[in-house]
């Protein structure tokens, strides 16, 4: 259901951090005083030995208010919320939150900074839920249009590790494509921690230090935008479309997975977030910054195929961005794990041309990495 009562705080955030939508930006400097950064830090943890005698082996047992305390911690607050028999999702000021049995994600972008919760989330699963480890952490992103605008912690992906490392000592810490362009940023654990009191972690009693087998299979398909095409983009701003359900209807989102259940929100003046969820646990989430000079939009899905290029193109179909990054991060048993060979292929289509691709293993997962540009670009 929608969070009536926070609906006045969050537009006065979103007004704070976006500004006022002026038509023409004619210096760097007033695009410099509008700008917002879309691209996300997400954050994935996963938590165990799950119990299924014990019914407080459940993330979902964290308190309402104790999770908008714990979104303070990440500079940014709850929307609206929708739920499944397995799923909880929650629309943020700064894009989405999603809580199952084990595993939390928060992907927040702007200004947030999502790794100072970390220890209130720890300190809430030792007191909500019966799990007593932490399995695995993932942290990535893509590289900042302006890292100097983020807090200390998130400036650099050398000032993040330090700090996921200040918590968790041992750790992966990875670059896929371009130092010096585009490119994507992956911390994991390399070995599970056991959950004491007070946020912090120590050494299992019994190391482990092969990496946790998931039976049931789990991936992660990101397909980020930018450069995209401004007649699109300004379906998001409310002087064009006066709801949220009227910006997802007229630009297509509604069609892109049918029978997921959206929730979305139109920000005022401009940018458009939406959570879908299936009944069968998966999610799909959509994120846009809509403003021209630094349009951005992310899709993210868990939904599990062998073949993600029809829904890429959709995506792509959807929104015409100039520059497509594709990531997918997938386990052995996942039957997205065969998709990276399908992106060796010379083009995503034939307007596009491939300028990057890279591949990863990490802890029983594979990722791969793949940079579109439109060509001619």
């Amino acid at each position: 259901m929608k969070d009536k009562q926070s609906r006045h705080s969050w537009h006065k955030l979103r007004r704070k951090q976006r500004g006022s939508q002026q038509e023409d930006l004619t210096s760097m400097k007033e695009v410099a005083e509008h700008f917002f950064e879309g691209v996300e830090k997400l954050l994935e943890v996963w938590v165990g030995p799950y119990d299924h005698r014990n019914q407080k082996s459940d993330l979902r047992n964290i308190p309402r208010e104790a999770l908008d305390e714990l979104m303070e911690d990440a500079k940014c607050e709850i929307i609206s919320t929708r739920s499944s028999s397995l799923v909880d999702a929650y629309v943020l000021s700064e894009s989405s939150m999603f809580i199952s049995r084990c595993r939390f994600i928060l992907k927040t972008c702007g200004t947030t900074t999502p790794l100072k919760c970390i220890p209130r989330l720890l300190g809430l699963v030792k007191q909500h839920t019966g799990f007593t480890q932490v399995e695995d952490i993932f942290y990535s992103r893509k590289n900042f249009r302006q890292p100097s605008l983020q807090d200390e912690t998130h400036r650099s992906f050398t000032a993040e590790v330090e700090a996921l490392e200040n918590m968790f000592p041992t750790g992966q810490a990875y670059c896929l494509g371009r130092l010096n362009g585009d490119c994507w940023y992956l911390f994991a654990l390399d070995r599970p921690y056991a959950l004491l009191g007070g946020g912090r972690v120590g050494p299992l009693a019994t190391p482990a230090l092969a990496a946790p087998h998931r039976h049931q299979p789990d991936q992660t398909l990101e397909v980020v935008m930018t450069d995209l095409e401004p007649e699109v983009m300004a379906l998001f701003h409310q002087s064009q479309c006066a709801t949220a359900a009227e910006a997802t209807k007229r630009s297509g989102i509604d069609q892109l997975l049918p029978g997921v259940r959206i929730d979305d929100v139109l920000f005022d003046p401009c940018g458009y977030s939406m959570n879908g969820l299936l009944d069968n646990g998966c999610y799909v989430t959509i994120h846009i910054t809509p403003e021209t000079e630094f349009s951005y939009v992310s899709f993210e899905t868990n939904i599990p195929q062998s073949c993600y290029k029809d829904v890429i193109s959709r995506v792509v179909d959807c929104f015409k961005p100039g520059k497509v990054l594709v990531t997918v991060f997938a386990n052995k048993s996942s039957e997205a794990n065969e998709f990276a060979r399908q992106l060796k292929l010379p083009t995503l289509r034939s307007e596009y041309r491939q300028r990057d691709l890279q591949y990863c293993s990490v802890r029983g997962y594979d990722l791969v990495y793949a940079l579109f540009e439109e060509w001619p670009s």
